[in-house]
């Protein structure tokens, strides 16, 4: 944790924070190995990010000391994160590199290789979304939580949404087997759609080239899913 992440209800008059979950508690016993007197970095969730001094440690509660919150959160990456939904596990790691990178709206998609059954999994469930991308703010010293929708038509998305996401993106289609490499250091908003493991299939691909999108590859190894993510977020920013 390079940043503990506040609730707005968590501030009081401006200068004392009071936090009580026993993750957050936790992780300043046992990782930072906090005593009072410290002096952490704090921000508080869609706000800004400042210092905090460490005035009580207990079981049940932290206090800070608040030496502002005005320093602004990293800029976010100027992309829309089109993602066929992972099998649960690599969603999890996935959410989190993701967040941590910088990306603020993330769609989860239904393709014909995504297993029905991990739209059923507990880790599509708000609460747990939520505690992965708060793992990514945390890893990257952010505020600004992302915003993930599910969708669970490909029909649907790619003849109502996606046009509508590319009137002002630059569509790029990760798949292995497309004709021009994956560019680097854009500087232009994008929506990037990436495939589940086993990649697209044929129809689904000649359906997001039809609607706009320009087919990239990252070369000739065939990588997990949070790794192609990773590795095309860092080679396009």
């Amino acid at each position: 944790m390079n940043l503990i992440l506040l609730a707005p209800e968590e501030i009081h008059h401006d200068r004392l924070a009071c936090l009580r979950d026993p993750r957050r508690l936790r992780h300043l016993k046992e990782v930072h190995r906090a005593r009072v007197g410290d002096v952490l970095t704090l921000g508080v969730a869609g706000g800004g990010i400042g210092r905090g001094e460490l005035m009580l440690l207990s079981d049940d509660e932290a206090r800070f000391t608040l030496d502002g919150l005005d320093t602004p959160p990293p800029p976010p990456l100027p992309v829309h994160l089109v993602l066929a939904l992972p099998r649960p596990r690599m969603l999890a790691r996935s959410l989190e590199h993701v967040t941590a990178m910088g990306v603020k709206q993330i769609t989860l998609l239904h393709t014909r290789r995504v297993e029905k059954s991990y739209w059923q999994s507990p880790e599509l469930a708000p609460e747990k979304i939520h505690h992965h991308l708060v793992l990514g703010l945390e890893q990257a010293r952010d505020t600004v939580m992302p915003e993930v929708n599910l969708t669970k038509g490909f029909r649907p998305f790619v003849d109502g949404r996606l046009p509508e996401l590319l009137t002002q993106r630059r569509g790029l289609l990760a798949h292995p087997g497309m004709p021009r490499s994956c560019p680097r250091g854009i500087d232009e908003p994008c929506v990037l759609l990436v495939g589940p493991e086993g990649g697209f299939i044929p129809h689904e691909v000649e359906r997001l080239l039809a609607a706009g999108c320009e087919g990239i590859h990252l070369g000739p190894r065939i990588l997990r899913v949070e790794t192609a993510v990773t590795a095309l977020l860092a080679r396009l920013f």
